[in-house]
């Protein structure tokens, strides 16, 4: 008997080195303490005989040889091995089935085929994936010729023909598919669909013995052959994922863990593969894969080192023996990209200890140098020299030749072959080229990478420079192994047959792979393709095996059969050449679903990471491709795209993300087209910043303003542009752009839209042109209804560009994309979709609802847009290039003009659609469509409804804009749309007699049941005057009383020339004026919150809003020109401008123009004058004490002083006193600004006797002497003044030329006026009491309104005059007639007092003298004279019913009413702050507010908080008004809704009669017989026709009024009342909390009840977006799935698919929840300061809104750990107390939910910081405040804590401890929160080193919120922290505002 020993090779003969290697150990390589194997083959009689050890197996010769695994046995075999092999020959002698178990690589496949090759077994291989069904284990349906058979599969194949089943990957196999061959493992039986029985060798043999086998045939009963067996090949799971054996087939199966190979093994092996390399260098790698692969790593969450890619990497090193070793390491295990840090730092340490970290030194591999054929008669060889270590190595390649043209190369050596003209070498990138032409060499590869990194562009050049053929495929999540492999189809005949896939062909012909995304598919379904790619080996669904070239040589040698004869037998050989390249984006480490690179991808591919370009080559790269665009722009792009990768901020990185170098091409390609463009447009269009979250768009903006990229406006305002879109001489013009009409073939698809233009949108459709002809693919994204849809439509139409439509849903998939599958008679027939359509015949495809389909979708349109290459389901493949498509089959040539145009929604809450913009943002050129500006809304509006009023549609326009801010601010959660203000309008446009009011409840009666969002709504709506709620009835005037009678008073007589007194004279000399300046100063501009005070009732009040003053300010002046409202305050000196319907407020601190004196007593009082045209938006300045006059332009902020007398100026006098407490001394300098509207005002002294004319124009002073001592001017006219002489009160008239300048002016002449009264008759003396008026009207009445007041016709001069004592008082004649004057008066019963009433306002004495302001008007158009009075001077018992309480008011206004005769008193509402200098303000008014005139109809009061008020007085307006304001209400008069039916009735009328009465009196509809019917002809009713008159027969239900039945009993409501008290008392018994703690804590509670609910909305939907069902394919009922048609013709059943809950796979990391920490400042400071602006109550209701927000959302949350800063007493205190009262956690709380991680198993903890310390617990993350009392004693805590703790500052420590703590602990994402104030600097803590410790780890997301300063502390401090990390809650109400944005954005872009 002969025996020889077996190695399986090729080679007959055997060398002695490979015998010695098979028969042990090489001596002197130490001994084995085991026996060895010795693999034998014996040739007996009976056959050959292969013996493994002591143990032998008897060979049978295999009946297919075809089928038996060739050419596994190369190389040495070791003797673990041998072990193997001899272990699982004794189980298949026993006939037993195997599971060879292990971690994952190709050495249990091989150890299994090398065993069958030895055995010499056929092999029926299937790798299971996740799709596996059971019908590809048993028997599939076919159909041939109409029939459907059954075809069987692997397992009945190979237990009917005796051949090894060899299963691999069992834990991929869903759970339910694998039971089927229980039954065949355990009694080798199964029962087949189509009837027959499998049945095991020995019972059969049995029958046979009673039965003949056509018996057994007619019973359909099928011998298994003895010889049949089952090899699994498994991974553990759960160390690996994959789902855990189900226990039955578990235990049919006999294991063996296949380890690696020990080490001295696999060194052996090594060493034979790279004989060049240091032996010493081997043992070190072989080392570190061993130490990776360890327990111990694995225990570390590092995925194991694929020990089976060591020989590949070491065939590299030993033709690149200068290769660095980290850098080999890096491709087989690219760490730096799938570890997080603390993994990165043990793998370094690993390399470190076994010194293989030598990548210090210069990379070794430059790059290729050429490449190029190698002649000679082996056609398909390229030789490629890449340049290492200024070493030239050449290799060579075997490449296929399908163009003969060969490969392009470079014929001069020194240069890189990158002749493609769009492809820009970098060192980089042909570093990158070179090491991919190592790997090339021995193994496919995997190029990772970020978006747009150049990925597909590399792969392509790097295919371009060996001549490959490129086979692009674009994965997507839902891709089955199918897909991957053969898809089914029918033949024209119907029959079913199996087309190979893309890969397989591409396998077949020698193409390059691009498999792209395959960080998108399921590692399940990429595990069929492990065999390709280790062994490139694969089997087929149809049967069809592929085999690697050289084994189809072998076999085709062994066999002798021809290529035709393999073929016949369904065997082909794989290319030599082809390779797959992958594409991914990188893993994130630690991240549940993105983390998809695990153990089993690492063995498949050598990895390439690409990393972002370094800023010279990015420059190089723009600068190639764009060579026209302005260097700057590249400069001020690179600088911030660069500045925002370098960060370590996750918000920068993520904007960076959006900055892809592929964005930078698109932005650069633009400018180069449009250079005017700004940089910041472009970024802000890359990034969406429309639609970040806040704290993103912070940050963008602050790194724009680093970069010194000017954040621009628009360059050209769209208001000196026309925007208009025209069309001439068939070219359209949309702005400046302009493009020529397209003409279509389809007419009919070119959409046409009602598109009222706007300006925004015009410009929105210039910039889509501008993208559109630079060949740009579009994504428009918005909120709901702004006008996407109809501006892509518009856009089309303009364009005459058909359209395909296409809208995606949920349940979009790739198949309906593409193609629509159908079945016509019994053949399927695929029906194009409007995508195949569009590129088939070059329309535009607008996509719309893009963000509602699975991203997993969508990304498939990536490869069209990018490449212009798409495959279909039905085989056809779309080519951009149509050179490509000639004379091919199936191939569609994408048209020309095909363009895409997507639409979505933008990213995040509410939509919480997939995010398209994320996934696919950067292929597309991306427009953010916003809601039109108020302008172009307005002007829009307009055109729907032409005829509402102007009034209607700014207040809508106004509403909803404030309503779009809070939906950004996130305060409300429905951002409201364009669409719904157009929808109101067209409904007001038709039913223009409802009130809107009513109309806009169409709208917010969807809110109607949210309490919180229906306030704020109502809030927002009554802010901008919608009366929403309001009732008609609700009109609250002031009270009339009627005016005394007037009485005719006596006369006044202007002395003429003949009079006993002479005509004085008095001279004028004039001068220029100086002028020093200008000084700028700043102007700085304030949001006001304007609101209209018709809400919910009518009042004369119109509207209000506060102007920002601290609370010492002192108002000192009010003057209005045209809608200007200017305030001058003087404590310190500034002046607000804003305009009556705006809505910011322009401020100038004039603080350095009036420095306080040293002594600090000196206290400037101001008068302010506003200048006409053309000094428009200029005002003068005068201050009374110095005559300092300021000319200011509130535009430019210029200040210029002029100086009035030039010799006097110097000595400007120190004051010991101020103005407010100076009894007598000398007079002031006044101002008289009657006629600053024509540029010229008059300045006096009092008891001076001169007068200053200025005329600010000319720049001249004209100095008018006088020879008297002045009290008071009064301008009546432009040369008329009337004087008042102090001490007697004597009136005087002056008149003065018109011109002062004109040279023959004459002197000013000075007239004595005397006064007489009527008689002397009643005992009163000649002499009137006289009395210095308070006001003089500079004009006269018109002759109807003086007509009015005096009750008579009359037409003479006037003027009014306004005294103490009375109303008014009216001089006739006065100034331009001589004679008499005759003086008419309204008398009061007592004079004005002034001073009594603001007793209660002000505490402090009284001072002599009048006030500063007189607070009276006349309004002349509407006849009225309005004054301010303190309530003492108000008749309250004539006002108020004698039970009323007067209101506590500021002031009454009195407006006296001329013509109806009536004086009515106004109370204007006290002011929120009253500053303390009380004493100062009641000399400047008697009351707490200041008066003037606004219009001709109205007057503007500011109180002395700086709260501006408009009133509206005249009647005619008033009665306007509230027309308007009814019919903004609506006519809802409470009557009746009729229903009416109108109908024809063919019958004609008669003659009208009464009818009959029905003495009954039933209802009669139609007819004309009955009297009282309705709807009838002739007879008396209602709604008919004919009838003689309307009668009611009182058919109609009596209706009561709406009031009524809106009214809910009173006892009902009190029941309701008293239910919720009983309800609430019951609680508070039940968590023992008394009644008065139950008030407290709702103070904090209701505070910030808003903010919890909608953060409660957000997380509620994240959960549910969390939890979305998923399609389970392969089901038995359920919506047909469209790619199991085929399966359906032939009869399966499990061709549904269903949405379910998808079970997460075993294995799969657990989703961590996210944790929090609440840092909370409970100093001292922050008692301290409570008082001045409620820091710590605002800290308290942070937290209690944490509390409340997050209660039963802790497992999504880890608790919040709130710092307080206690003092050691007292934290003794707190722990017992807070921490004591919480219940520990349920002891009960069952396993599943530990192990789902709901419940409160992870909680949140809160932690204060103080002077006693940094680490205060409030709450503890295991004891979470379970109820409103727990959540009190934490609040009690922090008060009582901050009251009691010492003083210091621990923020610094707390927050570095804090995020030190939060950074240890497992979670999905960290956030620490810290609360404090800004008063860091006191401490001596640095805005740097505060920074430091909010970034100093890059896991937590750390967040300052400052409360309160002093001065700007927290600004400038927010300045110097990173953006976006730190907020400023100047006003303590937004801190729940700002914690919700925090949470809102960042939970957003983790969700």
């Amino acid at each position: 008997m002969q025996s020889r020993v077996i190695f399986g090779g090729t080679a007959a003969a055997v060398a002695a080195r490979r015998i010695r290697n098979i028969l042990g150990p090489v001596t002197g390589k130490g001994g084995w303490t085991c026996r060895t194997h010795e693999v034998k083959l014996l040739n007996t009689s009976s056959g050959d005989t292969v013996k493994i050890g002591e143990v032998s197996f008897q060979l049978k010769a295999p009946r297919n040889p075809e089928l038996v695994p060739i050419s596994h046995m190369t190389g040495p075999m070791t003797q673990t091995v041998a072990q193997h092999l001899r272990w699982i020959m004794q189980k298949d002698l026993l006939g037993q089935d195997v599971f060879l178990i292990g971690p994952p690589g190709p050495l249990r496949r091989s150890i299994a085929m090398q065993y069958l090759e030895l055995t010499k077994r056929e092999v029926e291989y299937v790798a299971l994936s996740r799709d596996t069904t059971e019908t590809d284990l048993k028997q599939r349906r076919e159909i041939r010729a109409g029939t459907a058979f059954y075809i069987d599969q692997c397992a009945v194949r190979a237990a009917t023909q005796g051949r090894i089943l060899v299963l691999e990957g069992l834990e991929k196999a869903e759970r339910n598919v694998l039971p089927v061959l229980n039954n065949l493992l355990e009694n080798r039986e199964m029962q087949l669909e189509d009837g027959r029985f499998l049945m095991s060798a020995q019972r059969y043999d049995k029958l046979l013995e009673d039965h003949t086998k056509e018996e057994l045939d007619v019973w359909k009963i099928v011998r298994v052959s003895e010889d049949f067996r089952v090899i699994a090949l498994g991974l553990p799971v759960p160390r690996y994922t994959g789902n855990p054996l189900d226990p039955p087939l578990r235990s049919r199966f006999q294991a063996r863990d296949v380890h690696y190979l020990p080490f001295k093994d696999q060194l052996e092996v090594l060493y034979s593969i790279g004989p060049n390399v240091e032996p010493q260098r081997v043992s070190q790698l072989l080392s570190f894969a061993t130490t990776l692969c360890s327990q111990e790593s694995s225990s570390l969450g590092m995925p194991d080192f694929p020990v089976d890619n060591l020989p590949a990497a070491l065939r590299v090193l030993d033709l690149f023996p200068m290769m660095c070793s980290q850098q080999l390491v890096q491709t087989m295990y690219p760490y730096e990209a799938m570890l997080g840090k603390e993994g990165c730092t043990a793998v370094e340490n690993t390399l470190k200890r076994f010194e293989l970290l030598d990548s210090g030194r210069q990379p070794s591999v430059v790059a290729v140098a050429k490449v190029e054929a190698v002649t000679g008669d082996q056609l398909g060889q390229v030789a490629v020299t890449i340049r290492a270590d200024d070493k030239d190595v050449t290799f060579e390649i075997v490449i296929p030749h399908p163009n003969p043209a060969g490969p392009r190369w470079n014929p001069a050596p020194p240069a890189p072959p990158s002749s493609s003209p769009g492809f820009v070498s970098t060192p980089t990138h042909d570093r990158l080229l070179a090491e991919m032409m190592q790997s090339h060499l021995v193994k496919d590869m995997c190029l990772m990478g970020p978006k747009g990194c150049g990925k597909s562009v590399i792969a392509r050049e790097f295919a371009e420079m060996l001549g490959y053929n490129i086979e692009p495929i674009m994965l997507y999540q839902d891709m089955t192994a199918r897909d991957l492999l053969q898809q089914r189809y029918t033949l024209p005949n119907g029959d079913t047959a199996w087309r190979a896939s893309p890969l397989v062909s591409a396998a077949q012909e020698g193409k390059l792979v691009l498999l792209d995304g395959i960080h998108r598919v399921n590692l399940g379904t990429l595990a069929v393709l492990s065999r390709l790619i280790h062994d490139r080996e694969l089997a087929l669904y149809d049967g069809t095996r592929l085999l690697r070239s050289d084994r189809y040589q072998t076999l085709k040698e062994e066999l002798q059969l021809s290529d035709q004869e393999l073929q016949e037998r369904s065997i082909f050989p794989i290319h030599p050449s082809f390779r797959i390249v992958a594409l991914a984006e990188p893993p994130v480490a630690g991240s549940s679903s993105k983390q998809w690179l695990g153990p089993e991808l690492l063995t498949m591919f050598l990895f390439h990471t690409i990393r972002p370009l370094g800023r010279a080559e990015e420059t190089a790269i723009i600068r190639a491709m764009t060579p026209n665009v302005p260097t700057e722009a590249v400069e001020q792009l690179l600088h911030l795209t660069h500045s925002l990768r370098q960060t370590n901020d996750p918000t920068a990185q993520s904007l960076a993300s959006s900055l892809s170098t592929r964005q930078l091409l698109r932005i650069c390609r633009r400018l180069s087209q449009y250079p005017e463009e700004s940089v910041s447009h472009a970024v802000h269009k890359a990034c969406l910043s429309r639609f970040l979250p806040s704290l993103a768009r912070s940050a963008l903006q602050k790194n724009l303003a680093n970069c010194s990229v000017q954040d621009t406006a628009d360059p050209a305002e769209p208001q000196e542009r026309d925007l208009r879109s025209q069309v001439q001489d068939g070219v359209l013009k949309i702005g400046k752009v302009s493009v020529p009409l397209y003409n279509p073939d389809e007419k009919m698809k070119v959409p046409d839209v009602l598109f009222y233009e706007n300006t925004q949108h015009m410009l929105l459709m210039e910039d889509i042109l501008k993208d559109f002809l630079l060949g740009e693919h579009l994504l428009l994204v918005g909120n709901q209804g702004v006008g996407k849809n109809k501006i892509a439509d518009r856009f089309l139409h303009l364009m005459n560009r058909p359209r395909e439509y296409l809208q995606l849903h949920r349940d979009t998939t790739v198949q309906t994309l593409t193609l629509q599958p159908s079945v016509r008679d019994g053949i399927i027939v695929y029906e194009d979709s409007p995508l195949v359509k569009a590129v088939k015949l070059g329309h535009v495809l607008v996509v719309d609802e893009a963000d509602k389909a699975p991203t997993n979708v969508t990304c498939i349109l990536k490869a069209l847009v990018e490449s212009g290459e798409m495959i279909l389901a039905d085989g056809r493949r779309i080519v951009s290039d149509p050179a490509e498509a000639k004379g091919r089959p199936n191939i569609i040539p994408m048209h020309p003009d095909f363009r895409m145009l997507v639409l979505a929604n933008r990213p995040g809450f509410p939509f919480l659609g997939n995010d398209f913009f994320g996934a696919l943002g950067d292929i597309f050129s991306c427009h953010a469509v916003d809601n039109p500006k108020p302008e172009a809304e307005l002007a829009m509006l307009k055109q729907y409804g032409p005829d509402v009023p102007d009034i209607l549609l700014d207040r809508l326009v106004a509403a909803f804009g404030e309503l779009r801010n809070m939906a950004d601010q996130g305060t409300i959660t429905y951002p409201y749309s364009t669409r719904e203000v157009v929808n109101i309008v067209k409904h007001l446009q038709k039913f223009p007699e409802e009130g809107l009011a009513n109309v806009v409840r169409n709208v917010f009666d969807f809110d109607s049941y949210n309490k919180e969002t229906r306030e704020l709504l109502i809030a927002a709506l009554h802010k901008h005057g919608i009366p929403i709620g309001a009732k008609p009835s609700s009109v609250h005037l002031a009270k009339e009383l009627a005016l005394p009678e007037h009485r005719m008073m006596g006369y006044w007589t202007i002395n003429q020339a003949g009079n006993a007194r002479r005509k004085l004279l008095c001279p004028t000399e004039s001068h220029r004026i100086d002028i020093k300046g200008p000084v700028f100063l700043r102007v700085q501009g304030y949001p006001v919150e304007r609101h209209e005070s018709r809400a919910m009732s009518f009042t004369e009040e119109q509207a209000h809003w506060q102007i920002p003053i601290n609370e010492v300010n002192i108002v000192c002046d009010v003057a209005t020109a045209k809608d200007a409202i200017y305030v001058a305050t003087c404590n310190p000196v500034c002046l607000y401008a804003t305009r009556q319907r705006g809505d910011a407020v322009r401020c100038m601190d004039l603080y350095d123009a009036f420095p306080r004196t040293m002594s600090g007593v000196w206290q400037p009082f101001v008068t302010v004058a506003p200048l006409g045209h053309p000094l428009d938006d200029q005002v003068l300045l005068h201050e009374e004490q110095s005559n300092t006059v300021l000319h200011l332009d509130l535009v430019t902020g210029a200040v210029r002083r002029l100086l009035l007398s030039p010799e006097k100026e110097e000595s400007s006098p120190r004051k010991t006193s101020g103005w407010w407490n100076n009894k007598d001394s000398q007079g002031s300098f006044r101002m008289c600004r009657e006629f600053s509207h024509k540029n010229w005002l008059l300045f006096y002294k009092e008891e001076g006797n001169q007068l200053d004319v200025l005329d600010v124009l000319e720049g001249h002073v004209h100095t008018i002497s006088l020879p008297i001592n002045l009290k008071a001017v009064f301008l009546v006219a432009e040369d008329r003044w009337l004087l008042v002489e102090s001490k007697t009160n004597k009136k005087y008239l002056l008149t003065k030329p018109m011109q002062m300048g004109a040279e023959d002016s004459g002197v000013c002449q000075l007239h004595a006026i005397s006064e007489d009264a009527v008689s002397t008759g009643f005992g009163m003396t000649s002499g009137v009491d006289t009395s210095v008026p308070q006001d003089v009207s500079s004009d006269q009445l018109s002759s109807e309104n003086l007509s009015a007041a005096l009750g008579q016709n009359i037409v003479s001069p006037n003027r009014v005059v306004s005294d103490a004592g009375t109303f008014a008082t009216l001089v006739v004649g006065f100034p331009d007639l001589m004679s008499p004057n005759e003086v008419y008066s309204f008398k009061r019963k007592s004079p004005l007092c002034g001073g009594k009433g603001s007793e209660v306002f002000f505490g402090g004495r009284h001072h002599a003298g009048p006030p500063k302001r007189a607070n009276c008007v006349s309004l002349l158009g509407a006849n009225q004279v309005v004054r301010a009075l303190p309530p003492g001077d108000v008749p309250l018992t004539d006002i108020f019913p004698k039970d009323v309480t007067p209101p506590m008011t500021a002031a009454y206004l009195e407006v006296t009413d001329l013509s109806s005769k009536k004086v009515k008193y106004i109370p204007v509402p006290r002011s929120m702050t009253v500053s303390p200098y009380t004493s100062w303000l009641s000399k400047v008014s008697d009351t707490d507010v200041i008066l003037a005139p606004m219009g001709s109809a109205g007057v503007v009061t500011v109180d002395a908080g700086g709260y501006v008020r408009l009133w509206e007085t005249g009647l005619d307006s008033l009665q306007r008004s509230l027309l308007e304001w009814r019919n903004m209400i609506g006519a809802e008069d409470g009557r009746p809704v009729q229903i009416t039916i109108q109908r024809d009735s063919g019958l004609d009328v008669s003659a009208p009669k009464h009818g009959k009465m029905d003495p009954t009196n039933a209802p009669h509809v139609g007819g004309n017989q009955w009297a009282g019917g309705t709807g009838g002809r002739d007879t008396a009713g209602l709604g008919g026709k004919g009838g003689p008159y309307r009668l009611d027969a009182g058919h109609k239900v009596h209706q009561v009024s709406q009031a009524e039945k809106d009214a809910v009993p009173e006892e009902v409501k009190r029941a309701a009342r008293e239910m919720a008290e009983k309800a609430f008392k019951d609680r508070l018994k039940e968590i023992h909390m008394s009644e008065y703690d139950g008030a407290t804590y709702e103070r904090f509670s209701g505070a910030v009840r808003r903010q919890v609910q909608s953060l409660r909305i957000i997380l509620d939907s994240l959960q549910a977006k969390g939890k979305e069902r998923q399609w389970l394919k392969n089901q038995a009922l359920g919506e047909l799935d469209d790619a199991k048609i085929i399966d359906g013709l032939t009869g399966e059943k499990a061709i549904y698919k269903r949405r379910g809950e998808l079970e997460p796979e075993l294995g799969t990391p657990q989703q961590k929840p996210k944790r929090l920490r609440l840092l909370v400042d409970v100093s001292g400071s922050m008692y301290r300061f409570n008082g001045v602006d409620g820091r710590l109550e605002r800290s308290m209701e942070a937290v209690c809104m944490v509390m409340e927000a997050l209660e039963s959302y802790e497992h999504k949350f880890k608790g919040p750990a709130v710092v307080p800063l206690t003092s050691p007493s007292l934290t003794a205190v707190r722990r017992r107390g807070a921490a004591d009262s919480a219940p520990p956690p349920s002891a009960g709380a069952s396993f599943e939910s530990r192990l789902r991680g709901d419940g409160a198993w992870f909680p949140y903890d809160i932690v204060g910081h103080s002077g006693d310390g940094f680490d205060i617990e409030l709450v503890r993350s295991d004891r979470i405040p379970k109820n409103n009392k727990q959540r009190l004693t934490v609040l009690k805590t922090m008060h009582a804590h901050s009251q009691f703790c010492m003083s210091g500052d621990y923020t610094l420590e707390g927050t570095e401890h804090a995020v030190q703590v939060l950074s240890r602990e497992e979670a999905d994402e960290h956030f620490v929160i810290v609360l404090s104030d800004a008063n860091l600097e006191r401490y001596g803590i640095s805005p740097d080193r505060f920074a430091r410790a909010l970034t100093s780890s890059p896991q937590v997301n750390a967040f300052a919120i400052f409360i309160g300063s002093l001065g700007d502390q927290a600004e400038r401090l927010q300045k110097t922290l990173p953006a976006g990390r730190s907020f400023v809650a100047m006003d303590t109400k937004q801190i729940p505002q700002i914690l919700q944005q925090i949470f809102t954005s960042t939970m957003l872009s983790s969700a």
